[in-house]
């Protein structure tokens, strides 16, 4: 256990750069690259551009690239990054090498809310042996650690196994029957200026979702390594909001990404039920009849 990782509950979810320079070699290991860059766009918000350009420029020995939007999210007429289906997720996998006995290694060129992303589907199809890399391809490379360049190196197909789905992601009936329950803290992951629906990209109504409290996402973050925090200070965070003092946490974003950063973290922390709300303010600002608020 090191020292970034110590103050956890589940320290086994993040992994040191050097801990994974020891297991490059190993059979077992699977390591990918799941990178999106969101490029503004004025009639649409954004446009998701996969990260493949960069890590065929440089990226860990053996990794994969994952295009999250083609690979593992399911089709919607609206909404990116939809959970895919049990059957479509153990099958992206096995085509990708994971199998049971695998040790998968997520990382991102950005932030690491495009790992814990795909951490988050891992886990909520019963599969435990996935850790994100602690601040990803930025410190691997900044380290002068080897780096591989070109097209990934295809793997065997494997057999993925759905363990069990554990209905991790919320729902809208679910988020809004949450408003004004004292069991569930519901979580925005997004910037302050976006909670408060004083600036910041907006996905349709400015603002948040009624009664709910504020974590965003990049504080989490160290950002001269792009490593989390250390846990203790990360804990503060939660608790400034009163996330510990409720039996249920819902996080929720623009999109369902960086609301898996503060899973990952919560559930790190060792917060018992921690639930993602997939469509988040995708689809939530764009229902009039949700309820938002604005403001402080």
């Amino acid at each position: 256990m090191s020292a970034a990782t110590g103050g956890f509950t589940h320290p086994e979810f993040l992994i040191e750069t050097a801990d994974l320079a020891a297991l490059i070699g190993d059979p077992r290991l699977c390591v990918f690259d799941c990178t999106v860059h969101l490029i503004p766009n004025l009639d649409i918000g954004y446009v998701a551009k996969p990260g493949r350009e960069d890590f065929e420029k440089g990226h860990i020995p053996g990794a994969q690239f994952i295009d999250l939007q083609a690979d593992l999210s399911a089709p919607h007429p609206k909404l990116r990054f939809m959970l895919p289906s049990a059957e479509a997720f153990a099958a992206a996998m096995g085509r990708f090498g994971v199998g049971d006995d695998s040790r998968v290694v997520i990382y991102s060129t950005t932030t690491p809310q495009w790992a814990s992303r795909v951490w988050w589907m891992l886990r909520n199809y019963g599969f435990d042996g996935a850790a994100v890399l602690n601040g990803g391809f930025k410190k691997w490379a900044a380290e002068g650690r080897p780096v591989e360049t070109g097209p990934a190196k295809p793997r065997p197909p494997a057999n993925f196994v759905v363990r069990a789905d554990r209905k991790l992601m919320a729902d809208k009936e679910a988020v809004l029957a949450a408003i004004g329950d004292d069991a569930i803290c519901t979580l925005n992951a997004l910037s302050r200026e976006q909670h408060t629906g004083s600036g910041g990209t907006v996905y349709g109504r400015v603002g948040r979702i009624a009664k709910s409290v504020n974590v965003p996402a990049a504080g989490l973050i160290d950002p001269q390594t792009g490593a989390y925090l250390p846990p203790a200070q990360l804990r503060a965070k939660f608790d400034a909001v009163g996330a510990f003092a409720k039996p249920q946490v819902i996080t929720y974003c623009g999109g369902g990404i960086a609301a898996s950063s503060d899973a990952l973290i919560l559930t790190m922390l060792g917060h018992p039920d921690v639930r993602l709300y997939d469509a988040s303010m995708s689809e939530w600002s764009n229902d009039p009849a949700l309820p938002m608020e604005t403001g402080e």
